[in-house]
């Protein structure tokens, strides 16, 4: 399972989510933050700082917000 930054993170660079995450899992695209879900290990540093309050955990995301997910998949697959 993972976090997934969703859509109040777009416009936003604030980047505090990068800075505590342990596994160095969060980069930055060109409109938003993704986590690399191959890589995230759950710990919720990232939900505990976010200014916009964008990051969810897989399973409590709302079905509208699944399409997050499959962005910083396609993210990480082309900029890993």
């Amino acid at each position: 399972m993972s976090h997934v930054i969703t859509a109040p993170c777009q416009g936003e660079k604030f980047g505090e989510c990068v800075e505590v995450c342990p596994v160095d899992c969060i980069l930055e695209g060109d409109d938003q933050y993704y986590i690399d879900p191959d890589i995230c290990i759950d710990c919720g540093a990232c939900v505990a700082v976010c200014p916009v309050d964008a990051i969810f955990h897989e399973e409590d995301m709302l079905p509208e917000d699944e399409k997050y997910l499959e962005k910083a998949r396609e993210f990480f697959a082309n900029n890993g």
